[in-house]
């Protein structure tokens, strides 16, 4: 288990010295309850954490309870889980055209974020959503006067909102960073939610993004920085890919058993300009020891 998020190495004299600091974690069910995924991060060797606050495929959530809140509050700070990342219903789509969709979305995603507040999340991650029936500017109109009608009146109490970067699928919006910058201009002003982003390395080469090679890595993050600020991205979400370059087609692999492979995630978290990142797991989980072993293979891959 690692308790700390330090990285280490020699320098020339030998000697052990501290050079980067990250968290690593993955998505992990709340089915059993919050205080069961929060010492489930620790049995498997995360300092970090995603989860659902309620079914992610039902329009309507409920509040957990407030002694399960309590207890997984006093557990992340015992076992130092930070940050928490909480990611919205997969049915939410604010900037939807079919008006009873969209209204459906702004319930639901207020009560995502009043969940989110509730429960202590630092980070709420939400898909942009769908421009279909309507052209991306008018989609990106809607998502910010969607989001204000969902946030409008709400204390958030230091949640900050990451849009993720899609895969370019369908109609998905924000599949490039112009697109995500463009959706966070729009609705910055237009709630309380501080707007901030979630790569996922998955979205990102299948959306053309080449992050396989050193050169690619290097001109994605020059672009991110330049485009979004990478100071604005607090949250990687880690996953290799089932399906190529370019495919815009979101399939996650288990690391280095995808596209991507094993010496790009290397290079990516040990990155200097990713110190302090939390990354996070998302891959599939076929045998029950498949949460565990992802964990480790990123902590070993970032102490190369």
């Amino acid at each position: 288990m690692h308790t700390c998020a330090g990285l280490f190495r020699r320098n020339p004299h030998g000697k052990m010295e501290h050079f980067m600091k990250i968290r690593v974690g993955r998505h992990l069910s709340v089915a059993g309850s919050l205080p069961a995924a929060a010492e489930r991060a620790r049995e498997i060797g995360a300092n970090t954490l995603q989860i659902f606050s309620s079914s992610p495929r039902m329009w309507r959530g409920a509040m957990p309870a407030a002694a399960s809140i309590e207890t997984f509050r006093r557990l992340r700070q015992d076992y130092d889980l930070q940050p928490l990342v909480i990611h919205d219903n997969y049915l939410i789509n604010l900037p939807a055209a079919d008006l009873d969709v969209r209204r459906k979305s702004i319930a639901a995603f207020r009560g995502e974020v009043q969940r989110a507040v509730a429960i202590g999340a630092d980070y709420l991650v939400a898909h942009p959503g769908s421009s279909r029936g309507q052209s991306a500017d008018a989609a990106i109109a809607a998502f910010a006067e969607s989001l204000e009608a969902a946030t409008a009146g709400l204390a958030v109490a230091g949640v900050t909102l990451l849009l993720e970067c899609t895969a370019g699928q369908g109609s998905a919006l924000g599949w490039r960073f112009e697109e995500l910058a463009a959706l966070r201009d729009a609705a910055a002003s237009r709630t309380p939610l501080p707007i901030q982003f979630c790569l996922d390395t998955c979205h990102l080469y299948a959306a053309g993004y080449d992050i396989k090679t050193p050169d690619g890595l290097e001109a994605m993050l020059r672009e991110a920085d330049s485009l979004l600020g990478i100071e604005n991205i607090p949250v990687i979400h880690t996953n290799d890919s089932k399906t190529p370059l370019g495919s815009k087609r979101d399939r996650h692999a288990a690391i280095g058993k995808g596209y991507i492979g094993q010496e790009a995630f290397r290079r990516l978290l040990t990155h200097p300009r990713l110190d302090g990142r939390a990354f996070l797991l998302e891959t599939p989980i076929e045998k029950d020891t498949d949460e565990q072993e992802s964990v480790a293979t990123l902590w070993h891959l970032a102490k190369q």
